[in-house]
């Protein structure tokens, strides 16, 4: 019995352990970001968004799968074969957009997680002696000590438990929403009204889901996995499976939003107008439900992106990603110092954050190009040829990327 027991245990374990980089996806993409982007559009527009999420997750798909076929057969990381192919120049601005796209993000995801915060403390206690800085100083201090001591893993194991629980509330609130709300599901698609910062939600949502840090960095954990030829077949489960999971889920909160906010006419202005999205389903728990959820997403998403990074810079030069080093101690320190600019300086972390998400867009066209180029180079893939349908796939997902970097202009502009 014991030894079935083990068995079973080590069977768990194995299989939790193949799918490692599609829980590091679901993790990093269903976070704080996704949480507001799909709130928002729900609130808003109900359903009418969620082709961008469907379309989004289904040509992610393929970027990922290409992503890791191309570093399995070359051996490299990302970012180095696009210096060693393209040049140092056009590699560095990717680069560069990357890194304001994770500064952005943490300046909008702990704006969220202080201003929830604060909300939960001021409802449910007697506390009056905090404020959001307070609260972020707090928090980020966390996350620093947690990564200087390199004691984190069970940290973000908890914070994982904690969006967990909270995805499972959005997914019990939007059956109940469908079944409850009395609408009929046409209802739940209503027409776009002009304006009203479509542009930029739609590249909010598609940024939160098609995140080119999290592509990039999706080489990097194929490479740490030791995947070889042999691993294509569980390497395409895995990023099916991400992106499934990532669909459902995301798809649910936006149900949620639009069951409790958009049928009501409720608006989204601020990060406590985050929290109806749970209830009345929820009941008076949904605001420490929402709060926990938020926290816990907020900081599990901020934690890898203050080591992306010092990931990019070790892609780059092609050398260890070792993060004891002092510039990328510097690196992380810096980036989490950051966070602290909208608790002190205020403004509105719900629309910074989104906006943070529409970055994505700006650079996704010129990382799509490079793939199809470097996946049909022979002196690369070897007797791995590209087949014909991955590239029709791979043309495609390269169109839907310059529509979407035509929405997010359109949509900064309409914004300003």
């Amino acid at each position: 019995m014991a030894t079935s027991s083990i068995s079973f245990l080590e069977k768990t374990k194995k299989k939790i352990k193949d799918f490692g980089p599609a829980f590091f996806i679901i993790g990093y993409v269903v976070g704080t970001g996704s949480v507001t982007s799909m709130v928002v559009s729900g609130a808003k527009f109900g359903l009418s968004l969620s082709w961008a999420l469907l379309l989004s997750c289904f040509f992610t798909y393929f970027l990922l799968i290409s992503i890791s076929k191309l570093t399995i057969m070359s051996g490299n990381t990302l970012m180095y074969i696009f210096k060693t192919t393209f040049g140092k120049p056009i590699t560095l601005f990717i680069i560069t957009a990357l890194a304001v796209s994770i500064i952005s993000s943490v300046i909008g995801v702990m704006g969220v997680v202080a201003e929830v915060s604060m909300e939960w403390i001021s409802v449910k206690t007697s506390i009056s002696f905090l404020n959001k800085p307070a609260i972020a100083i707090f928090f980020i201090a966390l996350l620093i000590g947690l990564f200087w001591t390199g004691k984190h893993e069970n940290f973000i194991k908890a914070m994982s438990i904690m969006v967990g629980f909270m995805a499972l509330a959005f997914i019990f609130t939007s059956f109940m929403v469908l079944k409850e709300s009395g609408k009929s599901i046409i209802d739940f698609f209503p027409s776009l009204p002009a304006g009203n910062n479509t542009g930029l939600i739609v590249a909010g949502i598609v940024g939160t889901t098609m995140a080119g840090v999290c592509l990039a960095s999706r080489s990097i954990l194929v490479q740490e996995e030791n995947w070889g030829l042999k691993d294509l077949q569980k390497e395409n489960k895995d990023a099916m499976s991400a992106m499934i999971m990532t669909f459902l889920i995301s798809l649910a909160i936006m149900i949620s939003a639009t069951g409790t906010l958009y049928f009501k006419g409720t608006p989204v202005n601020d990060a406590t107008d985050l929290m109806a999205a749970l209830g009345p389903w929820a009941g008076d728990f949904a605001l420490t439900l929402f709060t926990l959820g938020i926290i816990g997403a907020g900081l599990s998403s901020i934690f890898p992106n203050l080591l992306l990074f010092p990931w990019l810079i070790a892609d780059y030069s092609n050398t260890p990603r070792n993060m004891k080093k002092p510039l990328y101690k510097a690196i992380v320190v810096l980036v989490a110092l950051s966070g602290l600019i909208v608790p002190f300086l205020g403004g509105k972390p719900v629309w910074i954050l989104i906006a943070s998400q529409a970055l994505s867009p700006f650079v996704m066209p010129l990382i799509t190009l490079f793939l199809i180029i470097l996946l049909n180079k022979k002196e690369i893939m070897k007797d791995q040829k590209t087949t014909l349908w991955m590239n029709i796939a791979l043309t495609a997902t390269f169109i839907f990327n310059c529509f979407m970097l035509y929405v997010a202009i359109t949509g900064f502009i309409d914004f300003i």
